[in-house]
């Protein structure tokens, strides 16, 4: 009989968890994996695209071609080239024949546009850092501690039960105060679901998430309108007439009013805002997607820790409206399940109670140790 309570114990034993570090602290994913890929290619993208630019930029010299009159010189031609550059205006006439100037100015200014678009998409991932990762990290490091502080409670309560029950003359007055114990709620963790509850109605990591989801999907649509208006009004001209007749040059005759000057650059510019454009919009989806993630429990990982003793968050409904502060820590644990060791012992204990003919029998995961522990066998039969 010592040979099977020695098992026991040691099999106990071998259930506890290890006592956690002080190094997870610092490995906890504080970015849901979507929010990581969002901001790789909302920020990256357009950065990557203005350092083609750049390249293409000094790599091919001059931007810009302009015809200049046969009789100029090298450095008349230069002139005009380096004039027409920087006013970058089309003279051009409309259907009644006057005189119209169309400004194409922003196309010399859109490679750094690219560069506001990239810090704008920033922004957001700033405010979520500053703003609510502090608070989060708190949170994750609480409940990650006290959900595998619970597991251990339960193992280190059979192996107290085994004891008492080894101890106790008479097993029937022993299983009537376990059973007594059991719907008086002792066995519960007070500390843990409290302190879910009150999260659940707390809203400021909601309200953060969200208005940084809001904020991000406003830069998106804001950079893809900003595109479109770009194509709809300089995007499709490669080829402008350019005055040079201003200043000393307005008196001299041998100038020509208007001299034709091509875009070297508008092929590049044009590849770069489709590839960009084409990107935002396919993360539109994928942003709203992120934010309605609140607008539903994650109930598989609570459902799991209703294995504890008296852990009954979800069979107590006391789940309501999803969009508050307990849905975002449940997105977040989920994103660290890694770091909880506890999930995966109860995740097969569930596995095996469903597979396990007398289910009925386990209700909790003390009733799963003392069943391995052969506690159950001793146990009067009613």
């Amino acid at each position: 009989m010592s040979l099977s309570h020695t098992a026991a114990e040691f099999m106990l034993s071998d259930a506890l968890l290890p006592e956690p570090g002080g190094a997870r602290t610092r490995r906890l994913r504080l970015e849901l994996p979507s929010d990581r890929l969002l901001k790789f290619v909302t920020v990256g993208l357009p950065l990557g695209l203005v350092s083609l630019a750049f390249a293409r930029e000094f790599s091919a010299g001059s931007q810009i071609s302009c015809f200049s009159p046969t009789n100029f010189t090298g450095k008349q031609a230069a002139y005009v080239d380096a004039a027409c550059w920087d006013s970058l205006l089309h003279h051009g006439l409309d259907a009644d024949g006057h005189l119209l100037t169309k400004s194409l100015w922003v196309l010399k200014v859109f490679p750094y546009s690219l560069l506001v678009v990239a810090v704008l998409m920033y922004l957001p991932y700033l405010l979520w850092r500053y703003a609510a990762a502090p608070a989060l990290h708190c949170d994750l490091l609480f409940i990650i501690d006290e959900l595998d502080k619970s597991y251990n409670r339960s193992v280190r309560l059979v192996q107290h039960m085994r004891k008492v029950q080894q101890a106790s003359a008479e097993p029937e007055s022993f299983w009537e105060e376990y059973q007594r114990a059991r719907r008086e709620r002792y066995f519960e963790f007070p500390l843990l679901e409290r302190y879910l509850a009150c999260k659940q109605h707390a809203h400021a990591l909601a309200f953060i998430y969200i208005l940084r989801n809001l904020l991000l999907l406003l830069f998106l649509v804001a950079t893809c309108l900003y595109l479109v208006f770009l194509h709809l009004t300089v995007f499709f001209q490669d080829e402008f007439s350019c005055s040079i007749k201003t200043g000393l040059l307005q008196a001299e005759p041998h100038v020509p009013p208007l001299i034709p000057c091509k875009l070297l650059f508008y092929s590049t510019f044009q590849l770069t805002s489709l590839s960009l454009g084409s990107v935002y919009l396919l993360l539109i989806p994928v942003v709203i997607y992120g934010a309605l993630q609140l607008c539903q429990w994650d109930k598989g990982l609570l459902s799991v820790y209703e294995m504890l003793p008296a852990f009954d968050l979800l069979s107590r409904k006391m789940l309501t409206c999803p969009v508050n502060d307990l849905n975002v820590i449940l997105l977040f644990l989920r994103a660290n399940i890694s770091h909880l060791t506890s999930f995966s012992r109860l995740n097969a204990v569930s596995a095996l109670k469903e597979a396990t003919p007398d289910r009925e029998d386990i209700d909790t995961l003390v009733d799963f140790m003392t069943l391995l522990a052969g506690l159950e066998a001793t146990k009067p039969k009613h």
